[in-house]
């Protein structure tokens, strides 16, 4: 990642008057994200990820690529659900807080999930996954949890589901920078596309969904033809080095969770956001080895 490149103006003007007291930051609102993966050519960069491109229209990141997610409805707590895997007390120790509130994200991560991308992390057993919801009755229900006209809980128990949280692993968190009129705390969580299950076009938030390589991705960003806020690029490099889902799945239980801050740091040339020193060296690591590759590959072409 470039921790050079600068911000526009209003955002650094926006900075200065918080960091001279004439503003005060919102409070971030918690939220849930997932990376949705599936196998790719098994080698660097070669997982392929769920991207959606949110209408430019929306309030917070409008035209920018993001994976599945969003914002906690606490109505979908209103009763106990079925939980299969990592008990709330696990989740709540992994992501520091209460059960409650642990209980809260998980669910927001696996609901989100299903309302933006059709795949739901959820089995009748506690070794079994949903295997197809593209039906007609299927696409009801969606449609009402995202209008919130149903909640996720009552959805589970009427279908006589469990929610399969051993199919989630916590990746890490992102809290959005104080300038920002609409922040968030964002867990971001990591699953791989169960079988049988499609992606499908139906979050009324995006304009366009894709499956892409990370190495594409990443070039895609580097280019400037993908529009993609820091955290959900940082987490796109951090997948490069993964060649299987299993192998990302793995590598989450051993990740610095710590959750990121960025900062503005502003300076005579301007402002730019201030990144932990492993992302901005993961970054350049990164950038050489797809250049190194795209070398060979022109080589070759050649030869």
């Amino acid at each position: 990642m470039d921790p050079t490149r600068r911000l526009p103006e209003s955002f650094v003007e926006a900075a200065r008057e918080f960091l001279d007291g004439t503003r005060q930051p919102v409070e971030p609102r918690d939220a849930s994200t997932v990376m949705l993966l599936r196998a790719g050519d098994d080698q660097p960069g070669g997982l392929e990820v769920y991207l959606l491109r949110r209408t430019v229209d929306m309030a917070f990141a409008g035209g920018f690529c993001v994976f599945p997610g969003g914002g906690v409805d606490r109505r979908d707590f209103d009763h106990q659900i079925g939980w299969v895997g990592p008990s709330p007390s696990t989740w709540a120790k992994l992501l520091d807080t209460s059960e409650e509130h642990a209980r809260a994200l998980v669910c927001a991560a696996v609901r989100e999930t299903f309302e933006e991308s059709g795949v739901l992390l959820a089995g009748a057993t506690e070794d079994s996954v949903v295997a197809d919801t593209t039906g007609d009755d299927w696409e009801r229900d969606r449609q009402r949890l995202e209008a919130r006209e149903l909640a996720f809980t009552d959805f589970l128990d009427q279908r006589g589901l469990k929610l399969r949280t051993d199919l989630l692993e916590l990746w890490g968190s992102w809290v959005t920078p104080i300038f920002e009129p609409r922040r968030y705390d964002t867990r971001f969580f990591v699953a791989a596309l169960p079988e049988g299950q499609v992606t499908r076009d139906v979050s009324t938030e995006s304009d366009q969904v894709v499956w892409m390589k990370v190495r594409d991705v990443i070039d895609a960003v580097d280019d400037g033809k993908l529009a993609m806020l820091p955290p959900t690029y940082a987490s796109c490099l951090e997948l490069y080095e993964h060649t299987t889902t299993a192998a990302a799945l793995a590598a989450a239980e051993r990740r610095d969770r710590t959750p990121i801050l960025p900062e503005m740091q502003v300076d005579p040339s301007g402002g730019y956001l201030e990144l932990p020193h492993r992302l901005v060296a993961l970054g350049e690591s990164v950038a050489a080895r797809r250049a190194a590759a795209r070398g060979a590959a022109a080589r070759q072409a050649q030869s």
